[in-house]
């Protein structure tokens, strides 16, 4: 019998090399992407040894590859009167439980192997949160920092001239994500509404007064930190008097602090491409109104902290092996700026300093070997496609409110999001228990996010 078990086991293990093998043969250079696959697929193993029909039905094979790619150019004129042109992507990757839903990224580092790797972690993302939606991402390499108001404009609706044939209420939801804020989704449902003539959710993160939700701009940091009570919570402990790293200086970043302020915690570092902050007295409410103000306002940088308030310091960024915010003695991680930020090095250097949690605000932010670290040295490790579900849960919110045609106040809206973190947080900790892993949120995370969608898969056929 035990043969038997060891025999399916191989099996299922040399069937899912196989299908990395082809996969890496057919998506070269998209290391992103293949990182991702590579992290889940081998976690599921248990799963489909457990459930044939997945092996036999091949929902590995057709989970990892999108159900539709849409590439397409957007030429625009700049301010001198010049046309510049760019480069839009749209990834639809899975539509099983729902419409596709997902981020638009404006960033020069945009291409389609980094859009493919955020559109397969959405639908994991998607699934856990309980609510019926699909996973897709999509963007463009075009680079907002530097760009005037008119020409941001003029992007976004030569943009948005292109995509509203792919998207739609029931069809496929954006977001926003890196480069992509109030001003952008603005311009971006402004071109929709004026060239489809309606008026419908086809967008999240709206305006308060035109469709919007209450709390969607916090709501990825505030879910972060949440997940992160529920984490501690295993362990009888909370964030109160925690001392608190956390990278980034957006939206994400942002709103943790603040989440972080509420709960008593002590949040001590920002960071943006230049560099990071240290501010040894803790980063109060009033430090985040400037940074608030800095960031969102006047677009500045992240070292005018440390002007501002003497006691910071700032540290520029480097280009080694290591980022020296993670060297800063703490208790509690949030890495909230990008993917692949936190590395082997890093990891072992939070480790060395007294980090008991780590909670990721951004997709994918640890690299493999700093996630193994943090595992084997027993930190609470919540990988963001559980932690970070909270932005796009109060997205589906919004597309809830949309259909209603209702706002609700803040304090369902946030109600409601402390709810799914809590449902997210019970669901991936009872699947790793199934599976005999107590604790691994990782392996949790990916086979609760999974079975969700692939048997959505296979009772809808082949499709």
């Amino acid at each position: 019998m035990h043969n038997g078990v060891h025999k399916e086991a191989t099996a299922v293990s040399n069937s899912i090399k196989t299908i990395l093998s082809d996969l890496e043969t057919r998506n070269s250079g998209q290391p992103e992407f293949l990182q991702a696959v590579r992290e889940v697929l081998t976690s599921l193993e248990p799963v489909v040894e457990r459930f044939p029909k997945y092996s036999e039905m091949k929902v590995l094979e057709r989970f990892v590859e999108p159900e539709r790619v849409i590439m397409f150019r957007v030429s625009w004129v700049d301010d001198d009167g010049e046309i510049q042109v760019n480069r839009g992507y749209r990834v639809q990757m899975n539509s099983a439980i729902g419409p596709y839903k997902g981020g638009l990224r404006f960033h020069p580092s945009v291409y389609l192997g980094l859009l493919k790797f955020l559109a397969f972690e959405q639908v994991f993302k998607n699934s856990l949160t309980t609510l019926p939606m699909g996973g897709a991402k999509g963007g463009s390499d075009f680079d907002p920092k530097g760009k005037s108001d008119g020409e941001v404009r003029r992007f976004c609706q030569g943009f948005m001239t292109e995509l509203y044939r792919h998207i739609g209420q029931f069809t496929d939801v954006p977001a926003g994500d890196i480069g992509v804020g109030s001003r952008e989704i603005g311009f971006l449902f402004g071109q929709y509404k004026r060239i489809a003539n309606q008026f419908t959710g086809v967008i999240t993160g709206k305006g308060i007064n035109w469709g919007g939700s209450e709390i969607r701009p916090e709501a990825t940091g505030y879910g972060v930190v949440y997940f992160a009570e529920e984490m501690l919570a295993t362990r009888s402990e909370d964030l109160a008097g925690k001392r608190c790293l956390v990278s980034g200086s957006g939206n994400v970043a942002q709103y943790t602090v603040e989440k972080l302020i509420d709960l008593g915690a002590k949040p001590l570092t920002l960071s943006d491409s230049d560099g990071f902050i240290l501010d040894p007295d803790g980063i109060d409410a009033d430090k985040l109104a400037y940074v608030l103000e800095l960031k969102n306002l006047r677009r500045g940088r992240i070292s005018e902290y440390a002007e501002r308030f003497p006691r910071a310091s700032f540290t520029s960024a480097g280009h080694g092996a290591s980022n020296p915010l993670w060297s800063v003695p703490a208790d509690c991680a949030f890495p909230s700026a990008t993917q692949n930020e936190v590395s082997g090095v890093d990891a072992q250097n939070l480790v060395a300093n007294g980090v008991q949690l780590v909670a990721e605000g951004a997709n994918m932010p640890t690299t493999p070997e700093g996630v193994e670290r943090l595992m084997s040295a027993k930190v609470l490790y919540g990988p963001g496609k559980a932690a970070n579900a909270g932005g796009v849960a109060v997205s589906g919110l919004e597309m809830t409110q949309d259909i209603e045609h209702l706002s609700w106040t803040r304090e369902q809206v946030d109600d409601r999001l402390r709810h799914i973190m809590r449902a997210i947080h019970t669901n991936v900790r009872a699947a790793a228990e199934e599976y005999d892993r107590p604790g691994d949120y990782v392996l949790g995370a990916n086979i609760a996010g999974f079975v969700k969608v692939a048997d959505a898969m296979l009772e809808q056929s082949t499709v």
